[in-house]
């Protein structure tokens, strides 16, 4: 009887994939499309690592923070991107059941890592801001690597319970995916049972995983700015504001569309409205942080003037 209930849990070996269009021209514009975007994130992203590991005044917790953010963003795009791209031009868009389980637990993995990552570099401003002449002190290498591995240990347990709560369902066909990933909301569509105990358990975890880490963000920096009125120099309270300005930008592009896609009924949603969704927080956001980070970070651009030999004037 065990055997027959794993059975019915594991009748499915493989999915399809529909993606964006059965139209060959327009996947092809979409298969250019997306290749640029990864080409370009993979590049600025690794190019922000680079500079960050070769000049040594980026050598701090800020810097710190912000190469796990490019590494994070590196493989958060790698573990669906490239899969895409393929069913672009492939009459074949299959994935197997292993893989779809593996690419879900990557993706919500770095995801989730990467929700508390934010909180954490926020914290890194505050002290920066508020507490300048020990900042230092408080933000020691020990700290800043505890705190990482904390965000890391969010990241492995809290996707392994989202992956085991969606892929324990059976799934007995039909088993087309409309979706360019294997992502929990889509995946739990096909599902043979009332996924009711799944929206519930999304809910829960999109509270502690997205709003816990955004309601701390919002009260670090409400502190942040009551600190920056302070300062009686307009030109200190630009600096102070143009620091936050990046960050505040980038965290707004990936928790709001996580938000509305996790923390939302399964019925009330639509396969086209999530795929744009993902879209935005998976592609469209790493593709972003690099560029928002570097043109408005006069650090970023010393250090690249300098590795490529353009700044030698400035030093």
């Amino acid at each position: 009887m065990q055997d027959l209930r794993w059975g019915n849990h594991s009748s499915l070996t493989e999915f399809i994939l529909l993606g964006f269009s059965r139209n060959t021209e327009i996947n092809v514009i979409l298969f250019s499309v997306f290749l640029f975007l990864y080409l370009i994130t993979l590049l600025g992203n690794g190019l922000i690592i680079t500079l960050i590991r070769m000049d040594s005044r980026l050598h701090t917790p800020m810097y710190f923070f912000l190469s796990v953010l490019s590494i994070m963003d590196m493989g958060y795009v790698t573990t669906t991107v490239p899969q895409m791209l393929v069913h672009l031009v492939c009459k074949e868009k299959t994935i197997s059941y292993i893989g779809c389980v593996a690419q879900m637990y990557i993706f919500l993995m770095l995801g989730i890592t990467e929700s508390w990552l934010f909180a954490i570099m926020a914290y890194d401003r505050y002290v920066a801001i508020c507490h300048p002449l020990r900042y230092k002190v408080i933000m020691s290498p020990l700290l800043c690597g505890s705190m990482v591995a904390f965000c890391g240990f969010w990241g492995i347990s809290c996707a392994m319970i989202y992956t085991v709560s969606t892929m324990i369902l059976p799934y007995c066909g039909p088993n087309e995916i409309n979706h360019f990933f294997c992502e929990v909301p889509a995946v739990l569509k096909l599902a043979c049972a009332d996924t009711s105990l799944n929206d519930q358990v999304d809910f829960i975890l999109g509270f502690i995983l997205l709003l816990v880490p955004l309601s701390l963000i919002i009260i670090v920096y409400i502190n942040i700015f009551a600190a920056i009125l302070r300062i009686r120099s307009a030109q200190g309270q630009l600096k102070a504001f143009s620091t936050c300005a990046s960050h505040i930008t980038v965290v707004t592009m990936f928790s709001i569309p996580c938000m509305v896609m996790y923390m939302r009924p399964g019925s009330e949603s639509s396969p086209e409205e999530d795929k744009k969704l993902a879209l935005f927080y998976n592609i469209i956001s790493a593709f972003l942080n690099p560029i928002i980070y570097s043109l408005r970070n006069k650090d970023v651009k010393r250090a690249f003037l300098k590795v490529t030999g353009w700044g030698k004037a400035t030093e």
